[in-house]
């Protein structure tokens, strides 16, 4: 999905404008949850999200979504990572 693609989604499904997101490279947040739901469009680089025992890989152009304080665990690929993110109630 391109960030335009993405921004037209984020807006159908009532999201406010989305924010940058950098994390560094090797990086990780251990267990931990949002007070918000999230959806968010890899721009640069590649993280990974462990929900449970499922773990998930995203890469640029992929788009990750979690539910209001869904618990999960996030690490950094080695050029770190970049994402647009919308965040709602």
């Amino acid at each position: 999905m391109n960030e335009n693609q993405f921004l037209e989604l984020l807006s159908k499904e009532g999201f406010p404008k989305p924010v940058m997101v950098e994390r560094e490279a090797n990086g990780s947040l251990g267990l931990h949850m949002h007070p918000f739901e999230a959806k968010a469009l890899i721009i640069r680089g590649q993280m990974e999200i462990d929900i449970g025992e499922i773990k998930t890989s995203y890469r640029v152009g992929d788009v990750f979504h979690l539910n209001k304080n869904q618990e999960h665990s996030e690490s950094y690929g080695p050029d770190g990572v970049c994402y647009l993110a919308g965040r709602k109630d």
